[in-house]
């Protein structure tokens, strides 16, 4: 591209000024020889009035000898002989008398230049023909200087166009040099390749459009992979439920083969899951209208668990779902979350141990807490902290993540305690407002009151889950 459009400035500027310098250095040419015969004719008239006076040859003698201009003998004078008088012949003739007889000035040319011939006449049948020498160097005088002159503008513009072409070319091709390379190395999976927004406006325009593209590129990988992680965490469920059935099958090597099988496929899905999280998820807000009744959600969930706890000799208690609860979180993602925690019981507490979940409602939160009597959390933090599994006991770190980002979805939050069992509580804040969920926790306004809200809320729940 770059030189292209060098080549393009070249022809155009050369096209330019061929047509402007040919013809401008033929005028030139045309104005030196018109002022070479205009000083001619001046210098032939001047010996007129002489000449209207008086034919004596001594005078007009005088007369051309003070006229004479430039070196050399330039001047004749020729007189035609009437009435008895010889013609006379005065300065160097260059023209032949017979071409002599005219009657308006000519121009001859001569060896050496050119003569200018000036009639004048002396009487009515009486015409004197004054002879004006102009040399070749006078009538091209200045024309090849000029013509110099010329040639040096018409290259210094064809060079100058040159370099502004180039300039030009360089700063078009540098921003799509740079676009290539960045689609190249984004070809070759580096996500991170970006384009410089820079350059003329249309190369601006596709630098903005490809890294929106590259930021959509990331995004649907981070998308895929998130949904690569949901789903074989989801899959943890039925696992859960495959490794108590298998526990309960006895001794034999049926029931060993069983055993091994079901943990192999817990490592392969927990292998699936450590792959596919390697990016920061990005989990979307229910949109307007979305939502579900999490009372009845969870009645569904905890049927499907109660049968398994009954199997482990484990008392399951729980409290808030005898009335709607809605809350703005698509019902999949309800569902994930609640497996996800139930299935950690199930997971990392012994055979027996009690659980519960409890359901509260305010005006514009509703909190969800799940606890158990087993041996709770060391490290709070580190369990929260998505994707930071230990792998010693097989966790992922995935189900709580999963958890929190439902709750942040809506403005909320996820904490970890301990639990009026004595083991673990997890508490899930869901805001139902979504007007306050939408403005930034810096700037929200009540900010101490809603704080002091929730306290209340949480302080009010826990005194009646602590009733008989």
């Amino acid at each position: 591209m770059r030189w292209a459009l060098v080549k393009v400035c070249l022809a155009v500027t050369t096209m330019v000024v061929v047509a402007f310098a040919v013809p401008l250095g033929l005028v030139i040419k045309e104005m030196a020889r018109d002022r070479a015969f205009s000083n001619a004719e001046r210098t032939a008239v001047a010996i007129g009035p002489t000449l209207s006076i008086t034919t004596d040859r001594d005078q007009l003698a005088r007369a051309l000898a003070t006229a004479q201009t430039g070196d050399g003998d330039r001047m004749s004078v020729y007189v035609p002989a009437a009435d008895g008088n010889p013609a006379i012949r005065l300065g160097e003739q260059r023209v032949d008398a017979d071409d002599l007889d005219i009657r308006r000035a000519t121009v001859v040319d001569v060896p050496g230049g050119s003569v200018w011939l000036q009639p004048i006449a002396i009487s009515t049948v009486k015409i004197a023909v004054v002879e004006v020498f102009v040399p070749e160097s006078e009538v091209t005088n200045g024309v090849t200087t000029a013509w110099v002159v010329l040639a040096g503008v018409g290259i210094a513009l064809v060079i100058g166009s040159v370099a502004v072409a180039d300039r030009l070319g360089v700063r078009m091709v540098q921003p799509a040099q740079r676009l290539v390379g960045a689609a190249h190395e984004l070809g070759e999976g580096r996500l991170g390749a970006r384009v410089p927004e820079d350059g003329p406006t249309e190369l601006r325009l596709a630098a903005v459009a490809f890294n929106s593209m590259a930021d959509q590129v990331v995004q649907l990988l981070a998308n895929e992979r998130e949904l690569a992680a949901d789903l074989s965490h989801r899959l943890r469920t039925p696992l859960t439920v495959l490794r108590l059935n298998a526990a309960s099958l006895g001794d034999g090597p049926a029931a060993e083969q069983t055993r091994v099988a079901v943990e192999q496929l817990e490592r392969e899905v927990d292998t699936i899951i450590r792959t596919a999280r390697d990016a920061k998820p990005q989990t979307a807000a229910a949109g307007p209208g979305a939502g579900c009744d999490a009372a009845e959600v969870i009645r569904e969930r905890m049927d499907f668990w109660s049968a398994l706890a009954e199997d482990e000799g484990r008392k399951v208690r729980v409290a808030g779902i005898d009335r709607p609860v809605r809350i703005p979180v698509v019902r999949g993602e309800l569902v994930a979350a609640l497996d996800a925690l139930l299935g950690n019981v199930f997971r990392h507490t012994p055979e027996g141990t009690a659980f519960a979940v409890d359901v509260h409602s305010g005006e514009d939160a509703v909190i969800v807490l799940v606890s158990d009597a087993g041996p709770g959390i060391l490290d709070p933090e580190a369990a929260m902290a998505r994707g930071r599994g230990s792998g010693s006991d097989g966790s992922t770190g995935l189900g709580l993540d999963i958890v929190r980002r439902l709750a942040e979805s809506t403005g909320g939050d996820v904490r970890i305690g301990s639990s009026v069992l004595g083991g673990t509580e997890v508490r899930i804040w869901v805001q139902t407002d979504q007007r306050a969920a939408r403005i930034p926790a810096g700037t929200r306004r009540g900010r101490g009151h809603r704080s002091r809200e929730r306290k209340g809320l949480v302080s009010t729940f826990n005194r009646s889950r602590s009733l008989p």
